[in-house]
Order: structure tokens, then C-alpha cells, then sequence
């Protein structure tokens, strides 16, 4: 990490991200537990539950299709899901700045009571803090989550093999564009909705369906794309994409197409990457197309043995072409 100072694009979710996780935090907190997925696996006393904890500092707080409180709830949830654990509980702290409006807390506050009782998590503690003007952005919220761990499931970013199939649960892209257009003056009208949501049902039902799942990834900070470069790292592997089969919203396609950003580097809050082998992969979709939040559920490529560590895309026309490894800072603050 040659940078001096903290910039903006190690909190992006791509190569910073990555080195300033190993660098500074893993050098300093490794222990056995210490993980990269999406929530620490522990034991305790004759079973394992998984913890998570999450930042929330989306700037707009409010966007199409939700708030920073439910955002906030989603986040953890669906870390805590994307292991395999049922979510049960929940924290929360809240820096909020001095003159922020009661209306708007309360919102948010309503947000959050719905979206845990819709996920099945109770919020049991808490903190406040409240900022002088200008010491921080209107609001932010952390919650930290724990669930129970299924029985005879496991799941990791270490865990997918050549032949596996990847699937994501939904269309890409869709929160990071609809960010992208509450905060910018650009003069684009766009239909867009986040696609923000709680994912435990989801994966529940994938897992009644089948245990064989390698990975389950939440595709947040840096999109699909991103998380894709992270398996394939960690498992040893290259990824290769079909684009015509990648879902994407013809609305983020059109904002993406005039602004030229690939919806597969944009953020989504309610979709996830799945690694199971081929001969599940269909079963799965199926099961997910029955679930309001993964309706869009689709196959879009394969583990291969080949160009380890990359991601090879095959566009609509037929050519191959290396998706890009995620760097810098696309859009900041987008959770």
C-alpha cells in the first residue's frame, strides 16, 4: 500500500479496500477467526453462530426505495444470511449531527422497526452519539448482527471449484444507479428503484433446496464485479461471464450506457453471488424466481481451472475481454 493517507477509494470495496484490510487491520487483528466473507464464523458452547458488523453512511440518506435505516438492517442481515446463519439479533449505534431533524429520525427509526420484524431480528441494544454541525454528515448508523448457523452448511469465498456455476439472485446495479441519480444534478430521468431488501428468506429456501452451495456473497461496495475478483482470489480460480446473461435493469443500462459505467461495479442491496455446482444451479434459480426479492435470479457463468485470479467476460457479440480488477473510488459513499 504506497498511498500516505486514507483516500476515499480505500472504502470503495475493490484492490484499496483489500490492502488496507491486509496491511493495516489483518496485521494487526489476525486470529483464527479473523475472516473475509461476509461474517465471522464462531463456536459457542455445542453450536456456531456468525457475527457481523456494518457501517452505514449513504449520502442521500433517503433514496427510491428506502433509507439509511433500513439500509442498515438489510446490510447485516444479509451478511449474516450469506453464511448460512438465520439472523436473530441486532445492535445499533447512531452518530447523528447536531440540528438533524426529529421527522427524519423517526423515519428512519420506523424504517428499521419494519424491516427487522419483516427479517425475523430483534434490535436489542444500542447506542447514541450527537455531533457538533459539521463534524459528520447528518446520520450514521452501525449495527453489528448474530445468527445461528444452520446445521450441515457451510459456506466461504475459498470454496468454489472449476465446473461450479455462478449465479446472481437479481438485476445488477440497481442501488448504486439509484444513488447515483438522488445525488447528482445530471438531468436523467430514470424509473430506478433500489433494490435494497432482507435476503434470509431467500437463502433459506436455496438451502431447503439444496446444502451443496460453495459461496454465497452479498454484492454491495463495488457491485458484482468486485466480488467476483474477491472468489476467484481467494478460491484460486477464474470466473468466466456470459454477458448476455447478466441481468440488468434496461433503465441502469440506459444511465450506464450515457455515463459510461458497467452496472457490474455498481452497488446492489438486495443481490446476491451464488457458487453452487452446475448440476444444482438450475434447481436453484428456479427456487429463487419463487421469492418476491430474487425474481430476476439467472446463470451467468462458470468456476474454470483457467486464467486464475481473473475474470474473463464473453460479450454479446461473441468476443472475449477481461472485466476489469476493481480500483478506485466509482461512487463514494453508496452504504
Amino acid at each position: 500500500m504506497t498511498d500516505k493517507v486514507v483516500t476515499l477509494a480505500h472504502g470503495a470495496g475493490g484492490r484499496q479496500t483489500s490492502e488496507l484490510i491486509e496491511k493495516v487491520f489483518k496485521e494487526h487483528f489476525a486470529n483464527p477467526q479473523f475472516t473475509a466473507d461476509d461474517a465471522a464464523v464462531l463456536s459457542v458452547g455445542d453450536g456456531r453462530i456468525a457475527m457481523s458488523t456494518d457501517g452505514f453512511i449513504v449520502s442521500p440518506f433517503e433514496f427510491n426505495g428506502g433509507n439509511i435505516g433500513k439500509l442498515s438492517i438489510c446490510g447485516t442481515v444479509n451478511d449474516l444470511a450469506c453464511m448460512g446463519a438465520k439472523p436473530l439479533y441486532l445492535t445499533c449505534s447512531f452518530i447523528i449531527e447536531e440540528g438533524f431533524p426529529l421527522d427524519k429520525l423517526e423515519e428512519i427509526a420506523t424504517y428499521m422497526e419494519k424491516t427487522a420484524a419483516e427479517a425475523g431480528v430483534k434490535i436489542v441494544a444500542g447506542d447514541t452519539k450527537v455531533a457538533g454541525k459539521g463534524q459528520v454528515d447528518k446520520i450514521f448508523i452501525t449495527t453489528t448482527g448474530i445468527g445461528k448457523l444452520q446445521d450441515d452448511f457451510s459456506t466461504s469465498g475459498a470454496f468454489a471449484k472449476p465446473g461450479d456455476a455462478i449465479i446472481v439472485t437479481g438485476d445488477v446495479g440497481r442501488h448504486g444507479c439509484t444513488i447515483l441519480l438522488a445525488r447528482e444534478n445530471l438531468g436523467i430521468e430514470a424509473d430506478i428503484k433500489s433494490d435494497c431488501a432482507p435476503l434470509w428468506g431467500a437463502v433459506e429456501a436455496m438451502m431447503n433446496t439444496t446444502k451443496d452451495i460453495h459461496v454465497i456473497r452479498d454484492a454491495t461496495r463495488g457491485g458484482v464485479g468486485t466480488v467476483l475478483y474477491e472468489i476467484a482470489a481467494e478460491s484460486g480460480v477464474g470466473i468466466s461471464l456470459n454477458g448476455k446473461d447478466i441481468p440488468v435493469d434496461p433503465a441502469v443500462k440506459g444511465v450506464c450506457g450515457m455515463l459510461g459505467l458497467d452496472p457490474l461495479y455498481l452497488a446492489n442491496e438486495g443481490t446476491m453471488v451464488v457458487v453452487a455446482p452446475k448440476d444444482k444451479a438450475e434447481t436453484l434459480v428456479e427456487t429463487l424466481r419463487k421469492n418476491k426479492y430474487t425474481e430476476n435470479a439467472a446463470i451467468i457463468g462458470e468456476v474454470t481451472s483457467e486464467n486464475s485470479g481473473k475474470v474473463v467476460v464473453t460479450t454479446e457479440i461473441g468476443a472475449k475481454t477481461m472485466l476489469p480488477q476493481p480500483s478506485g473510488e466509482l461512487l463514494p459513499r453508496i452504504c
